[in-house]
């Protein structure tokens, strides 16, 4: 996380939520489902509408959704759907309760951009209906790409503490940030074998570690 103000966001609400669930057993867990889901659940919150603070109560919401289903022994089946899809719902409904929220406080609706209608009420049902949808096309959409692009982050970050600097140094610039060959090898001081070698030891941890995490939690 490159953003200051995200860790911070990410530090503050990882400690209240350790705090809140500090009763329960199996932290290390909670801890790396919030690691690993956060950043889902805020873009996706950020891009429907929601404030940072707002999406970042939601983020904790989620979470503790979650873990209190876990708790009463509610946990995700399965044989009803994909995890994805559940953990989609969950976050739906937490972004729906910001939207209302909003809805008892005009105030905050203005400071996000929503609108006024003809008895000077302020609108942004249409959003909260999107939501709310049955079919939920338009969030459905945006969560696809989010999901994809999370688990590519997570699992770069976490092979990221398992290489050498130099080696993430090469895959950063020849894979990510799509340099040529010859770039990064004039750039970092390295050889064309460095280069490739890199590509192909790192692009496989990274491979194994999304199939890692598309497996946690079911």
């Amino acid at each position: 996380m490159d953003d200051p103000k995200l860790n911070d966001a990410f530090e503050k609400t990882r400690l209240t939520l350790i705090e809140r669930l500090s009763d329960w057993h199996d932290q290390k867990t909670w801890d790396e489902f919030y690691a690993t889901y956060w950043r889902l659940i805020y873009s996706v919150s950020c891009k429907s509408g929601l404030a940072h603070d707002e999406a970042m109560d939601v983020v904790q919401e989620t979470v503790l959704t979650i873990a209190k289903q876990w708790q009463k022994g509610q946990k995700y089946d399965p044989a009803k759907g994909s995890f994805k899809t559940w953990l989609l719902n969950i976050t739906r409904w937490r972004i729906a309760d910001q939207f209302r929220k909003k809805q008892r406080n005009p105030a905050a609706m203005n400071q996000s951009g929503g609108s006024r209608g003809g008895d000077g009420e302020f609108r942004d049902t249409a959003t909260i209906e999107r939501l709310e949808d049955p079919d939920g096309e338009p969030l459905d959409r945006l969560w696809d790409l989010e999901w994809k692009a999370n688990l590519g982050k997570v699992a770069l970050d976490r092979v990221r503490q398992k290489i050498s600097p130099l080696q993430f140094q090469i895959f950063d610039a020849y894979v990510v940030k799509g340099w040529e060959a010859a770039k990064v090898r004039r750039e970092l001081g390295v050889s064309m074998a460095q280069v490739y070698l890199a590509k192909h030891r790192v692009g496989g941890l990274v491979k194994r570690e999304i199939e890692d995490l598309q497996a946690n939690f079911q």
